[in-house]
């Protein structure tokens, strides 16, 4: 039907036909979204690492807008907190889906079809320009149907709205950049998309920096269009800058593992291998289906036979390879080209994974939607409108066959997890209360993220970690934990050291199991808790303040708060000692405005929960009490430097002349100097910086001094 249309007969008014179209490609997305609830309907799986990671983000979000119980507004900063390493959009759209239509996994992905919705949209107008109304919905149709693009749908990660937002992207980008283009409206819509894309994922850029770049070199050398790109610039700058200020530091570190480190664990193959170049070409057949490839290929084909069968014509086609793109009809040099981009920038990331190409196979659907409909063509001047649309429908079909089948087979091998019930009965024995669960095994279907996803449905505040895969934490978590996971058998990653913490647990007559349940493959998963005989713990509060006093001493007290810290962060999620913390730190300078315990637990607790202003005014107080210790200026040079204030870092390292034979400081501001756009000062730093990274190495390697034990009491009881 959408293959075949007739001009002998009367067309309906405009308006009609526009109705028609809309309610057709809703019919798309209905049948997507119906297919993919029966298919969750019958699957019982949990979320893994990723799926749950994201989860927990959206959740997150939703409660942070007052959308979801057991949350509300955190302010500004407390927003873009939530989001240290992936920006926070999707889990902003995702968590606002959620308090619609419910946060189990099978009712959060209805985020998941927004996304979709959006994406059909965008590849249908797409397609609506480049060929017709008829080639847009046959265009979404196959959107729907490609395989790559329908698992992404079941899976809660990020790539199926990162695929809508960079598609969006690409295709309001390429109206504005056409010759018939270069309107304001086309260059703002674009900007604000193209902002949406990389608020959703960074890796957007590696789809959008090559159109990007070329659409803004085309438009700055057009007088028309210079101040339209200029303020596109300023638009996405203005839009991203926030998030990417408050969160550069975590976002570098998440990046770093993510693609380096992680790519180096898995032994993905080296960029510039062959191997590497053919890796996302050869998952074809999987990600965008034989049925699919198979129909495009025999209309492409269908396509050149009349060039073929002339012998005057028979040379057009390598005759057409030295042609410029830019002689293929209209709109399809932006698409190839965008296609063609994107490629080698996802190939040349150094982390392999399939759905990592998931943005692009939007823009393969509209090239291969090119062969279905010379196929369908051609089969409409041979055997009428009816051969054409049977055609479709079995084309179509056989598709969606296709993508049916391992479906099926995924359910069948589904394993259920008894991490729902470990979830309820923690938040029935202590309800509305906020906990810490240490989870030890580390399977996809039990582990710290997943267990955090099911700890917090319906307003829930247990929150699971992982403490206890090194065996110098062991002492560490018998000492301090209250509640813990165990299980038998095979528990995953560093099953030798979590199995002999788990003997230690079961031992220790600290320790009580709550409760059991059956696990797979014969195992069994034990909750215990800390029994109320037990001596209590012994907060971490003082131990804090000691070693925030620490810091007086340099590098070395800032090592040994980053040794003890991540831990304690895995021993009480919460950060419940903070806030204790903070109120204690409060009412002694109440007391006492000058003083230095609760000054340096202010900076300490400001440092940690990113918040450079308020960490650069106590350090201004400790400089001014402390004038003949360094460290408080050297502190609050790097917290102005972190906080992308270059000149005011200089200054405060550059004024403490009494400590000019400090090299960190001497370091600190030819380095602030440099950033700050001071060229000359690059000699100076080359001498400085070295001597600087030396003084810190060497005061790291000194025995430590008194006021940097973290078990030192502080001067008053918090």
């Amino acid at each position: 039907m959408v293959l075949a249309s007739s001009v002998s007969t009367p067309r309906p008014p405009l308006h009609r036909r526009a109705w028609f179209w809309w309610l057709t490609l809703l019919a798309i997305w209905l049948l997507a979204t119906l297919w993919d609830r029966s298919w969750l309907a019958a699957d019982h799986s949990i979320p893994d690492w990723d799926e749950a990671d994201y989860l927990n983000s959206a959740v997150d979000h939703g409660r942070a807008l007052g959308l979801l119980p057991g949350g509300g507004w955190p302010g500004w900063d407390g927003l873009l907190d939530l989001s240290p390493k992936i920006p926070p959009l999707a889990s902003l759209v995702n968590g606002s889906v959620m308090a619609l239509v419910g946060d189990r996994p099978d009712q959060a992905v209805g985020g998941l079809a927004v996304w979709h919705g959006l994406l059909l949209v965008v590849v249908a107008c797409w397609g609506r320009q480049l060929v017709s109304p008829g080639f847009g919905l046959l265009a979404a149709a196959l959107t729907a149907l490609l395989p790559g693009l329908a698992e992404l749908r079941l899976v809660f990660t990020l790539d199926l709205s990162l695929a809508a937002t960079t598609t969006l992207a690409l295709w309001l980008l390429g109206r504005w950049q056409a010759p018939q283009g270069g309107l304001w409206r086309q260059s703002l819509l674009a900007a604000l998309a193209v902002a949406a894309a990389v608020l959703v994922k960074q890796s957007a850029l590696l789809v959008l920096l090559g159109p990007c770049c070329w659409a803004a070199l085309r438009g700055l050398g057009q007088p028309g269009r210079r101040l339209q790109a200029l303020a596109a610039l300023a638009v996405v700058l203005a839009v991203c800058l926030p998030w990417l200020h408050h969160n550069w530091i975590t976002t570098i570190g998440g990046t770093n593992r993510a693609v380096i480190e992680s790519a180096a664990a898995e032994g993905d193959p080296a960029v510039f291998s062959l191997t590497s170049l053919l890796w996302y070409p050869r998952l074809w057949p999987q990600q965008l289906g034989l049925p699919v490839l198979a129909i495009a290929l025999i209309g492409g084909l269908i396509g050149l036979l009349p060039v073929l069968r002339d012998p005057q014509r028979r040379w057009a086609p390598l005759q057409a390879l030295r042609r410029p793109v830019l002689q293929l009809p209209t709109g399809w040099p932006w698409l190839i080209g965008c296609s063609l981009s994107g490629w080698v920038l996802i190939t040349l990331s150094p982390n392999k994974d399939p759905r990592y190409i998931a943005p692009l196979l939007p823009l393969l659907a509209l090239l291969l939607a090119r062969g279905w409909w010379g196929f369908g063509l051609a089969l409409r001047q041979r055997g009428g409108p009816r051969l054409a649309a049977a055609a479709l429908v079995a084309g179509l079909g056989s598709t969606a066959a296709a993508v049916a089948q391992p479906r099926a087979d995924a359910i069948a091998r589904r394993q259920v997890s008894p991490l729902p019930q470990v979830m309820a009965t923690l938040n029935r024995i202590q309800p509305g209360q906020p906990l810490t669960l240490l989870v030890l095994p580390g399977v996809s279907d039990l582990n710290d993220h997943t267990a955090t996803f099911y700890g917090r449905l319906q307003g829930g505040q247990v929150l699971a970690r992982s403490l206890g895969r090194n065996p110098a934490d062991h002492a560490l978590v018998l000492q301090r934990a209250e509640w813990l996971l165990l299980a038998t058998g095979d528990q995953g990653h560093r099953r030798g050291v979590v199995r002999q913490l788990s003997r230690q647990v079961r031992q220790d007559g600290r320790f009580e199991r709550v409760a059991q349940w059956p696990w797979s493959k014969g195992r069994q998963v034990e909750l215990w808790r800390r029994t109320p005989s037990a001596p209590p713990v012994p907060p971490f509060d003082r131990s804090f303040i000691a070693m925030a006093s620490g810091l007086a001493d340099g590098p070395q007290g800032l090592a040994q708060v980053f040794d003890a810290i991540g831990p304690q962060h895995q021993l009480d999620a919460h950060f419940l000692y903070q806030r204790r913390v903070e109120d204690w730190a409060r009412q002694r300078l109440g007391r006492d405005p000058n003083d230095i315990e609760a000054l340096w637990s202010l900076t300490l607790l400001a440092i940690l929960q990113e918040r450079p202003q308020q960490a650069e005014q106590w350090l201004a107080r400790l400089a001014r009490l402390l004038p003949d210790n360094p460290w408080p200026a050297a502190y609050r040079s790097a917290v102005l430097l972190i906080n992308w204030k270059p000149w005011p870092a200089g200054q405060v390292a550059r004024t403490h002349s009494r400590h000019g034979q400090e090299p960190v400081l001497q370091g600190l501001a030819d380095l602030a100097a440099v950033v700050g756009g001071d060229l000359t000062a690059i000699g100076s730093a080359r001498r400085t910086l070295p001597q600087a990274y030396a003084r810190i190495d060497q005061a790291l390697k000194a025995p430590p001094g008194k006021a940097q034990s973290a078990d030192a009491p502080p001067g008053q009881k918090p």
